[in-house]
């Protein structure tokens, strides 16, 4: 940290930060893994989930150290945490997948000074929208930590890409544009675990792996926009940051300014609607659809009038019902994409379970079949990766059940897969206005309507009620050929309920609410401050390879 300011002084980070190296200085260094949300912001694992990655990693390392075999490819979270049960961390390309849904996301493991915020369990928390508290990243910790030992009030957040100052003192963080203040907390957890090594990853000049991409900003898909990776000075990681700034927008009991332009690193969509019809009025001379009323027809580029064309999912109907019920067997599923391999496996683990193939499957005191032995090893038909049967068994067994599978090592998926999408209602308009990039066509409007209601059983919590903020939502496309097959696209994975699903928000923390499915989509058009809006030149086809990596191609289209 700069020289001390005094008491009562203010710090503009990244001056808080720390004056050693993390993984290079006389102290021991801690590692931290972190997932990156649908926003971007990377969300610390607590400290006994990193604890327990750690713990496997170096196990495997030792163990390769003594065989020659290659390191631990998956690591299952649910071992060190119940709630984490669905999730698997792949450690070749630091990916966090859902087994039951499929959804992946970024992570990241970062060293720090075991003296620091994170050596010591400590982590800092703003208060979310409905009351819960959820924590900074990691590195912002650290900055407020240091700030608090050396007695400083107050800390500047701008150089991490926050419009925000931290009284430390009154415990609030302020947004420097819209005064409105949030209660911020210093809580005490686990340590994180000591670490001798900087494994898995790299450092250096980023290059075109899938690290590299996600946190550098390079390569075909990019995140939705990245404002929280910023390093300390002189720091081993390689996870580089761009600062932004977003466009504020009415958020629940409080509005600003349509012209102000601030950086919302932590914000929620409003509850009542995505958009307030005065601001728009201000800059336009269209108007959205008001929520409950019916939607007009607005004016196409070529000048005919486009209704909003409902797309409803369908019911399927008895006689379907019976046939999805006999085709989607588990035991039959399983045995549809897998071939038996005879003979000795290879050596080789499981990555489901995480023991030998050679060995008989870590689910057979937990998943029983008549037709499938705990011993039984198959070979997925297209992507020739092998597991036990019994371990996709479960795998499956525990999931939609849809009559689809999607392989735990590749991703490549078989059947058709659908996800746990509520009911609700997909709008689409058209109108002549045109987005930023996009000035040789007019715009595509889309609307979803998902209303509250009850978990089915293909839910987290069957039987519980579930909350639908923030809707209806709006979102845009260009109105051109691209633009338009997305579109196509798009309504393709919202009758195979893959565009939202019922989980907890990243944003606020809430459980048992209807969130966005790892299938990005734009709901500011005049704007792209915040990530979430228009120039983006790359964002159709990042869309597209999205929707690809959930079973949703050009191919559907021709069925």
């Amino acid at each position: 940290m700069a020289a001390a300011q005094g008491a009562g002084s203010s710090v503009a980070g990244p001056s808080g930060a720390p004056s050693s190296v993390p993984g290079q200085g006389s102290s021991p260094a801690v590692a931290v893994w972190e997932w990156q949300d649908e926003f971007g912001r990377w969300r610390p694992y607590r400290g006994n989930v990193c604890s327990y990655i750690e713990q496997v990693l170096q196990a495997a390392q030792q163990k390769g150290r003594r065989s020659g075999s290659s390191l631990v490819s998956s690591i299952p979270l649910g071992h060190a945490d119940a709630v984490l049960a669905p999730y698997v961390i792949d450690i070749p390309s630091l990916t966090q997948f859902r087994q039951d849904t499929g959804t992946m996301r970024a992570v990241r493991r970062h060293l720090f000074p075991g003296s620091s915020a994170a050596g010591q369990g400590i982590v800092w928390e703003w208060q979310n929208d409905e009351g819960g508290w959820s924590p900074y990243e990691m590195s912002v910790c650290e900055v407020l930590e240091q700030a608090r030992a050396t007695n400083h009030q107050r800390v500047d957040l701008a150089p991490f890409g926050y419009n925000y100052d931290v009284d430390l003192v009154a415990q609030v963080q302020t947004n420097k544009t819209t005064r409105f203040r949030r209660g911020v907390q210093r809580r005490l957890d686990s340590p994180y675990p000591a670490t001798a090594t900087s494994a898995p990853g790299h450092a250096g000049v980023g290059c075109s792996c899938q690290q590299c991409w996600l946190n550098g900003g390079t390569g075909p898909i990019t995140t939705r926009f990245r404002h929280s990776a910023t390093n300390f000075p002189n720091s081993s990681s390689s996870s580089s940051s761009s600062s932004s700034a977003a466009t504020t927008q009415q958020l629940s009991g409080r509005t600003t300014s349509a012209g102000s332009s601030s950086f919302v690193p932590y914000n929620k969509p409003a509850l009542s609607a995505v958009r307030s019809t005065p601001r728009l009025g201000a800059q336009s001379t269209w108007a959205l659809p008001q929520a409950g009323g019916p939607s007009t027809g607005l004016a196409a580029p070529n000048g005919v009038s486009a209704l909003s064309l409902p797309v409803k999912m369908s019911k399927p109907s008895k006689v379907n019902q019976a046939l999805a019920a006999t085709l989607t067997e588990p035991e039959a599923v399983v045995r549809k994409y897998l071939e038996e391999l005879k003979g000795t496996p290879a050596d080789e683990d499981c990555i489901i379970c995480m023991e030998k193939l050679a060995s008989p499957s870590g689910y057979s005191d937990t998943c029983e079949c008549s037709t499938i032995k705990p011993e039984m090893v198959g070979r997925l038909t297209s992507c020739q990766h092998s597991f036990h049967m019994l371990c996709v068994l479960a795998m499956y067994s525990n999931g939609n059940k849809d009559g689809s599978l999607q392989c735990p090592s590749c991703k490549t998926i078989y059947g058709e897969k659908t996800g746990t999408q509520p009911k609700g209602r997909m709008e689409v308009s058209t109108f002549p206005q045109s987005l930023p990039g996009h000035k040789d066509c007019g715009t595509i409007q889309i609307v979803y309507h998902i209303s509250r209601g009850i978990q089915g059983p293909e839910h987290p919590n069957p039987g519980m009620p579930y909350t639908a903020r923030g809707f209806p939502r709006y979102c845009y496309l260009p109105d051109n050929e691209k633009g338009r097959k997305v579109l196509e696209l798009l309504k393709v994975a919202w009758k195979r309920r893959l565009i939202f699903t019922v989980g907890t928000s990243s944003t606020t923390g809430e459980s048992n609410t209807v969130v966005w499915n790892e299938i990005h989509h734009k709901t500011e058009m005049d704007t792209n401050l915040s990530g979430h809006g228009y120039p983006d030149p790359n964002y159709l086809d990042n869309v597209l390879a999205e929707l690809a990596a959930q079973g949703v191609t050009e191919d559907c289209l021709r069925k």
